[in-house]
């Protein structure tokens, strides 16, 4: 959704999605890389005027900010090596779980409540997803729970490393979080993403990253 290549340079799906945005909007718009767990108070300080990184639409969350509609539907997978024995969640119970600290695959978990009681002592925080990947691929968990838009994406660059469970964690839809008195940016946006989706220039955008639209209409 949004990360550095081999030139330092933050480039990503959400990256080129809010480039195409600011351009129909007439403004300029700057990437600044943030502590995913601090992403409320960055915004409400003014560090930062959005959240655009593969950010989901919770209730939870619509208190402190305001939300475009849903660009993307994501669901939250559990990823596990070929040849782990884990086939469904409730074979989680006894392993070690890496998930990205302060993400809205927590809350999913959390909702979960069965499993969530099997799980709880054993999920490791991590303050990013590929973090946990790596700890997965070196044997340091047993499995991880992620957006399933971001892990397929690295799974896609590490074939035949990693196995996606066919149970998850439930359906979501990403958003982009502006200020909560933000309305006229929020209007402006909105107007610019319709119009995206209606044009197919985010379907374009889509094809580049993901080889298929993901776009939600």
């Amino acid at each position: 959704m949004g990360f550095r290549d081999e030139k330092n340079e933050i480039v990503g799906f959400d990256i080129d999605l809010a480039k195409e945005a600011a351009k129909r909007m007439g403004i300029d718009v700057k990437f600044q890389a943030i502590s995913w767990d601090a992403k409320e108070a960055e915004l409400d300080s003014g560090n930062i005027d959005a959240i655009w990184n593969g950010l989901t639409i919770t209730e939870e969350r619509k208190k402190n900010m305001l939300f475009t509609a849903p660009y993307i539907q994501d669901r939250q997978i559990i990823v596990v090596l070929p040849d782990s024995d884990i086939k469904t969640k409730a074979d989680l119970n006894g392993k070690k779980i890496g998930i990205q600290i302060a993400s809205s695959a927590v809350e999913a978990v959390e909702a979960d409540k069965a499993t969530y009681e099997l799980i709880k002592d054993n999920l490791l925080e991590f303050d990013t997803n590929d973090l946990a990947m790596r700890d997965l691929k070196g044997g340091g968990l047993q499995a991880v729970v992620v957006d399933e838009v971001v892990g397929r994406y690295y799974i896609s660059k590490h074939p035949n490393e990693y196995r996606v469970l066919e149970e998850n964690f439930g359906v979501e839809d990403f958003g982009v979080g502006l200020r909560l008195g933000d309305k006229t940016f929020h209007a402006e946006l909105g107007k610019a993403l319709s119009a995206m989706k209606a044009d197919g220039k985010a379907t374009e955008i889509s094809q580049k990253w993901f080889g298929e639209d993901i776009i939600k209409k």
